[in-house]
């Protein structure tokens, strides 16, 4: 078992030069911050990550979670984590400093709460979610919800959920049928809701559940759907957690992986009724609640990115220690480092870990720039981008997580298939996020559908053309020139299924679906290969004596990925273009 090590240097890299955090310093908000200082809080940040929490990631995973009565009992190291965790300001560095947040530069969250979910992912769900509830209450709240709510959930002494899902309306929101009675100024909220992350728990003071109800008489279909803010104790005229509200956690899922977080069943208003209160307008409660899903989806694509950071520490430190077989040339046996297949399953882990950790931290500042950019254009413009990658980001980070982690146990061996190295357990850990926060199909259809249909391919095809001139800047540097033609023709494919899609997409009831998830691959792939070769042309031209040593791994890890990972952008093109009709060739009987 290895210990977990913070890659603080590529993490600063990126927020550096992918993020560009010096135009983000440069906004009203954050006037008076310097990169250094950041670069300080990250590092603490990393200790803590390293030091508190990473030690325990195994215990939480073999203890994992019960419920007895009501009470939802998780494993008993966490508690002190959380809080230190609380009490050293973590859950609050981007928050609000009108709600008693530092008030940072959220890409600098999103960099700490990828440490936190490499150094143990179950718990991570925690703060993530509560962070995701502010998102949507800063939003949408009333300036009373605001005012009760969101100091204590930025600090993390409250935390938060999110409620959507029923057992029969998973992906389709539509079918919701939670309801919520008026009872004065306030909801009375009944219904049941499944596969709640950390439902309930006795971590937090209180646990504020955000809910999507249908009011009474409200419209059939995602229409007449609106969002709730339920506490699990409610506020006394003190403003303090007073009497229990008429929601519990009446079962708790056994899941493959992520065993230290409680997945529950919650039960709304068996009683008297669980009392909720409106976030935003009526019936307006999906769109309110995509604020926190869009979070949350960057979030997990994040989680891709941890994960697989943490198999590809463990995999390097194994394959330097196990010692098998001899290398030609040699005399004795070897670690299994230097034989070449195990270098191939490194290098493939190695390439796809930078290449997503550079295209999520680059989407994550268009966040910091929406927000805080004094030109209104500019807002926007980052809005736009945000939008489009956030499907890539989730769907793709994730998919390429399995990949990663799956690469773990296949160079422990034998050993990676038990439970002794922990390689199983990121594998297990990983396999979710694929599935929560919205499937890959899910992902892939929003990309294709409102992404580049409804845009008709204009963000797209702006983000194109700025890598073909990033591309066409490397081409003088021999060092470079074969990643920028590998690149160039990365761009190509995309732009061609991109044009495919629009003039095919809509040709029939199965085209999109058929092609949608390849399509999202192709993207990830090409956008992911694009940020590793720019972050690869930025590290050599910066390189010093200091840094020689990472400029030329950076630069050695985007030649592999363009050798090795870029090409399969041709197979999803050519997969996505295919005949629908064969998607759909065998009977739904006859399966």
């Amino acid at each position: 078992m290895t210990n977990y090590n913070p890659p603080l240097s590529d993490i600063n890299f990126c927020i550096r030069h992918l993020a560009n955090i010096e135009e983000i310093l440069s906004f009203d908000a954050f006037e008076g911050m310097e990169p250094e200082d950041l670069e300080q809080v990250l590092e603490e940040a990393g200790k803590f990550a390293s030091d508190v929490v990473a030690p325990t990631n195994i215990p939480t995973d073999q203890q994992g979670c019960r419920l007895e009565g009501n009470t939802v009992h998780v494993a008993d190291v966490l508690a002190d984590v959380h809080r230190q965790f609380v009490e050293n300001g973590w859950q609050a560095v981007a928050g609000d400093p009108e709600y008693d947040g530092m008030g940072l530069p959220s890409t600098i969250a999103f960099a700490t709460a990828e440490m936190l979910q490499s150094a143990n992912m179950a718990y991570s769900l925690l703060p993530m979610l509560t962070r995701d509830a502010v998102a949507a209450l800063e939003a949408h709240g009333s300036d009373a919800l605001k005012q009760q709510y969101l100091p204590r959930l930025t600090s993390g002494e409250w935390s938060a959920t999110m409620n959507l899902t029923e057992p029969q309306a998973g992906s389709d929101l539509s079918a919701v049928a939670c309801r919520a009675e008026r009872d004065g100024d306030q909801f009375r909220i009944r219904g049941s809701k499944v596969y709640i992350t950390w439902g309930d728990h006795e971590l937090a003071g209180n646990v504020i559940h955000t809910v999507l109800a249908r009011i009474d008489g409200a419209p059939e279909g995602v229409r007449g759907i609106s969002m709730f803010l339920v506490p699990k104790f409610v506020l006394d005229e003190n403003g303090e957690p007073g009497e229990r509200n008429d929601v519990y956690a009446t079962a708790l899922e056994h899941k493959l992986g992520i065993h230290g977080s409680p997945t529950a069943v919650m039960n709304f208003g068996d009683n008297e009724g669980a009392v909720g209160y409106l976030i935003g307008e009526e019936n307006k409660g999906l769109s309110h609640m995509f604020t926190m899903m869009n979070h949350a989806r960057m979030e997990v694509g994040l989680q891709g990115v941890a994960i697989s950071e943490r198999a590809y520490q463990l995999a390097c430190s194994y394959a330097n220690d196990r010692v098998q077989g001899r290398v030609p040339g040699q005399d004795g046996k070897a670690p299994i480092i230097h034989h070449g297949d195990v270098r191939r399953m490194l290098m493939l882990m190695r390439s796809q870990l930078e290449a997503m950790r550079g295209l999520a931290y680059m989407a994550a500042s268009m966040d910091d720039i929406e927000h805080n950019a004094a030109d209104a254009d500019v807002r926007a413009s980052a809005g736009k981008r945000l939008s489009l990658l956030t499907p890539v980001v989730k769907g793709w980070c994730t998919e390429i997580s399995e990949q990663v982690t799956s690469l773990g146990i296949q160079i422990h061996g034998g050993m990676g298939f038990v439970e002794e190295t922990g390689a199983a357990q990121y594998y297990r850990d990983a396999r979710i996020l694929t599935i929560y926060e919205g499937t890959t199909g899910i992902q892939a259809g929003d990309f294709a559908g409102r992404k580049i249909l409804a845009d008709e391919g204009h963000e797209l095809t702006a983000l194109i053309g700025e890598l073909r001139e990033l591309c066409d800047s490397m081409q003088s540097d021999e060092r470079l020139a074969p990643l920028a033609l590998a690149v160039h023709d990365g761009l190509a494919q995309l732009e061609e299924g991109m044009q495919w899609l629009i003039a095919n997409g809509t040709s029939s009831p199965a085209a999109m679906g058929s092609a949608s998830f390849n399509l999202l691959m192709l993207a990830g792939t090409v956008l992911g290969g694009a940020y590793l070769a720019k972050a690869a042309a930025i590290a050599i031209s910066e390189s010093s004596s200091a840094s020689e040593s990472f400029g030329k791994n950076k630069l050695a890890t985007a030649a592999f990925y363009c050798a090795h990972v870029l090409p399969r952008a041709h197979g999803f093109l050519a997969a996505a273009m295919s005949d629908a009709d064969l998607t759909m060739a065998i009977a739904a009987d006859s399966f």
